[in-house]
């Protein structure tokens, strides 16, 4: 596997001393919400099998819309298995500048030569994906509520993910919903990028990012029947410019 170039990465640089560490992070977030990607595609294994799409041709789709920020979640298979799509998705967006999100396996994020890790509340925590996947690439974790944005806020995490802010059918475990005032609230808690994830479709997206959000995540919104993904995502990015 290719290694992740940190030179084509949206944020330049990031503090190396563990002193240090936390404070850059802030200095980080505060600049990185102003570039940071409007639009965050999620490549999720169980959803592109249910409808019988290859992981490399929706690469390139998304590559094709001009998405500078994706992630890979897969939850069911085995990690050479997952080093394999990954390999698929990295030699999609090759040479680009995308940063490629690796969703819960830290410990194949340096493998597959992504560009960091997002984790959940049950998986590792921001400060252990840290360590594992190093200073230079990013650690994103989701959150359901104030409680954890506030905690979220305190950690290295580059970016926090909210809600969800509208139904949803992806996950059948879903947390509550937060709606529109759910962002509002988190914008309050936190200077860091808030990526909004959750029933994000081409009408209702310029409204969360109104709400506060830096960034949209989207999964089944990218997937309209009769269209092509490439299409689908290009409309929401231009939605939100």
């Amino acid at each position: 596997m290719r290694s992740f170039a940190p030179g084509s990465s949206i944020r330049s640089s990031w503090s190396g001393s563990s002193s240090g560490r936390r404070k850059a992070s802030q200095q980080v977030s505060e600049s990185a919400s102003q570039q940071f990607p409007r639009v965050y595609p999620i490549v999720d294994e169980g959803l592109l099998r249910l409808r019988g799409i290859a992981v490399g041709r929706v690469a390139e789709e998304f590559r094709a819309a001009g998405v500078m920020l994706v992630q890979y979640r897969n939850k069911v298979a085995d990690p050479a298995a997952i080093l394999r799509n990954a390999s698929e998705i990295w030699e999609a967006f090759d040479g680009s500048g995308c940063r490629l999100m690796m969703n819960d396996h830290a410990d194949l994020v340096i493998p597959a030569g992504f560009g960091g890790v997002h984790v959940g509340q049950g998986d590792l925590s921001p400060e252990d994906a840290r360590r594992v996947v190093g200073a230079e690439r990013w650690v994103g974790v989701s959150t359901h509520n104030e409680e954890q944005v506030r905690i979220a806020n305190g950690t290295s995490a580059d970016y926090i993910a909210v809600g969800p802010v509208f139904a949803t059918g992806t996950k059948v475990d879903a947390e509550p919903v937060i709606g529109l005032e759910g962002v509002r609230r988190a914008r309050a808690l936190t200077t860091k990028p808030i990526v909004a994830i959750g029933g994000m479709t081409r009408e209702n997206v310029r409204s969360v990012i109104d709400a506060g959000a830096n960034s949209v995540a989207v999964i089944s919104g990218l997937f309209v029947e009769g269209e092509t993904v490439e299409k689908v995502a290009g409309d929401f990015l231009r939605n939100l410019r």
